[in-house]
């Protein structure tokens, strides 16, 4: 099978450094079973390009012009079809890439699977976050979601999200590489030393580090030992830093910016928690990297964390920080509610790992293929 997947970046020629691993994962496992893959990134480089990735083909369509980046992949996807026909077109995010499929998909005949990942459906205007915050937006979200024969989403929370907008999507998540993510057993942690307690996000408002700093502080207050690292590329200019100073949390918290997948391995699985405050989730892949490490998650009711609530993670209300540091408290203080979350979070990572994930997804690139046919 032929498939060209559309998508903003995250496929850098490094293999490394401004990726998006999930992605990474199920391309490999594609060409590994004998497919061939071109992926067409729109702006993971400022110049148009092409680079061999994990047995891919990367096409970058480069340029500071939304439209001239979008014409040239448009024109570089018919090109390629030219020489072999694509089989199935799979595009990340509604806008651009869902639109564009759509455009291609007209003239070529080929079936699109859309797959919205991230804030596609989501609308927080307060924070500007959200493909629904426009008309403009809400417009072009309706154009990717007619012009695509299926559309998937990573949780059941967002078929729930979907269909309140009378979009009826089907839930195909991604799952953790467990080849990258070897499955280490829940151990206990030591009582006499501080709980580490771990988010992996970039510093941004959807993210919501203002909650998570506010219950780090309530945690504090309550004299609970802790050491908290959160790993994520700043984009806020250094408002997080200085909210935690503000908050005395100086000696607490730790920022320790972006890092590659081997370092931060290391942090995931040495955490007795990762948190996860956010105001809007459609997975997160973390939390099933996490999984796999032995680590239980806490966080908002969003996303994957709100399916597996409440066997195998624990949630609260988004922005409730008092109550976000009631259930750090309560998990640190009850080891065997600890490692049952950890063990049953696990549980479901397995069984939904990058293999299974990614053959689902095939299948349902088959099954638009017969149904064209």
């Amino acid at each position: 099978m032929k498939i060209a997947m559309l998508a903003p970046g995250g496929f850098d020629r490094s293999g490394t450094a401004r990726v998006i691993p999930c992605l990474l994962w199920m391309v490999e496992r594609l060409v590994k079973w004998g497919d061939e893959v071109h992926v067409f990134v729109l702006r993971q480089e400022t110049r148009p390009g092409q680079w061999p990735l994990l047995g891919a083909s990367v096409h970058n369509a480069g340029g500071a012009n939304p439209l001239v980046r979008g014409s040239r992949t448009l024109r570089t996807l018919r090109q390629e079809h030219r020489r072999a026909p694509f089989d199935v077109i799979h595009a990340f995010w509604a806008v651009p890439q869902g639109i564009l499929a759509g455009v291609a998909a007209l003239g070529l005949r080929i079936p699109v699977l859309l797959h919205l990942p991230g804030g596609d459906l989501a609308c927080l205007p307060d924070i500007a976050y959200g493909a629904r915050t426009t008309m403009k937006r809400r417009l072009a979200l309706r154009l990717a979601i007619l012009a695509a024969d299926r559309i998937a989403v990573p949780s059941g929370w967002m078929v729930e999200e979907a269909g309140r907008l009378g979009i009826r999507a089907e839930r195909l998540p991604f799952g953790v590489a467990l080849d990258r993510w070897p499955v280490a057993a829940p151990r206990r942690r030591s009582s006499s030393a501080p709980a580490k307690l771990l988010q992996v996000a970039n510093l941004n408002p959807v993210k919501d580090q203002e909650t998570l700093l506010a219950a780090a502080a309530h945690l504090k207050d309550r004299g609970i030992p802790f050491l908290l690292d959160i790993v994520g590329e700043d984009t806020m200019q250094g408002k997080a830093q200085r909210r935690a100073q503000e908050l005395g949390l100086g000696h607490n918290v730790h920022f320790r910016g972006f890092l590659p997948q081997s370092t931060l391995r290391d942090y995931v699985y040495a955490a007795d928690l990762l948190v996860v405050p956010s105001r809007h989730e459609a997975g997160p892949i973390v939390a099933l990297e996490a999984a796999a490490a032995g680590v239980p998650v806490v966080g908002t009711r969003v996303g994957l964390l709100a399916d597996w609530s409440p066997e195998a993670a624990r949630t609260v209300d988004i922005g409730d920080s008092a109550a976000l540091a009631n259930l750090i408290a309560d998990l640190l203080s009850n080891e065997d509610q600890r490692l049952l979350l950890a063990s049953e979070a696990q549980k479901r990572a397995i069984a939904e790992n990058a293999d299974v994930t990614t053959r689902a997804i095939r299948n349902a690139y088959l099954a638009m293929q017969k149904r064209r046919k």
